[in-house]
């Protein structure tokens, strides 16, 4: 699998979002309390179920935020599969550091490896097909970028990124536009050649009207099995 890894540009804000969050304005007082600052450690990351990773470079960057002398030696890349009690990685160096950042390196770590095993189940139950997993905008505020890759990581697609990717006309803009065939006109008219069109559908009808229409791509919206594999025939799918 190719999976191109997150800038760390684009990591690094989160992560020390999260840090700020947990560490509030004393720090963490337990650990400062009973570690001492001379203290060493060696830890494993080990997995605990069956999985797909996804997010080694966001908990990294959080043991490195906290205490850049931290090593972190990956074991299991993104995108690796693991079985219960495979090490994924190794943290060495001093123990107030790893203490510190371990939850949100593992709040990272294991949401986002969660979305990369879900989506793999789904790949994997449709091999075989021209069908793909692709994933929307319906993210958690703020971590679009990580569960995004995370569905990468798991074998799936991204769709849009955000509202100026590509036109996507919804339900919504159907119904405040007077039609189908209206609002891809309008969409036309106001979009340029390189941009995409795409429009939502939850009838067969809609979708004979937006093919007629001319438009690049239609979401098949909340339709039964039955019309949905009627309407990938017409549209020769």
């Amino acid at each position: 699998m190719t999976l191109t890894p997150l800038p760390s540009l684009m990591i690094e804000p989160a992560v020390t979002a999260a840090l700020a969050e947990d560490l509030g304005r004393a720090g963490d007082i337990t650990t400062q309390a009973t570690v001492p600052a001379e203290a060493k450690a060696r830890v494993l990351l080990n997995a605990r179920q069956p999985g797909r990773i996804a997010g080694l470079d966001c908990a990294r960057m959080a043991f490195r935020l906290v205490d850049p002398s931290l090593k972190v030696a990956v074991v299991k890349g993104d995108g690796s599969d693991v079985e219960p009690g495979d090490t994924i990685a190794a943290i060495e160096g001093p123990a107030r550091g790893i203490l510190t950042g371990e939850r949100v390196a593992l709040n990272f770590l294991g949401h986002m490896s969660g979305i990369a095993t879900a989506t793999r189940e789904i790949a994997r139950a449709i091999e075989g097909t021209k069908a793909h997993v692709c994933c929307t905008r319906k993210t958690t505020p703020g971590l679009r970028i990580f569960e995004k890759y995370a569905v990468r990581a798991g074998g799936g697609m991204n769709h849009r990124f955000g509202l100026d990717d590509a036109v996507l006309i919804k339900d919504n803009h159907i119904a405040v536009s007077g039609g189908i065939a209206a609002a891809i006109s309008r969409a036309k008219a106001a979009s340029g050649h390189m941009v995409k069109i795409e429009v939502e559908v939850d009838t067969l009808d809609q979708l004979d009207e937006a093919l007629a229409a001319g438009v690049d791509a239609v979401l098949l919206d909340n339709m039964t099995p039955d019309m949905l594999a009627e309407a990938v025939r017409r549209i020769g799918g």
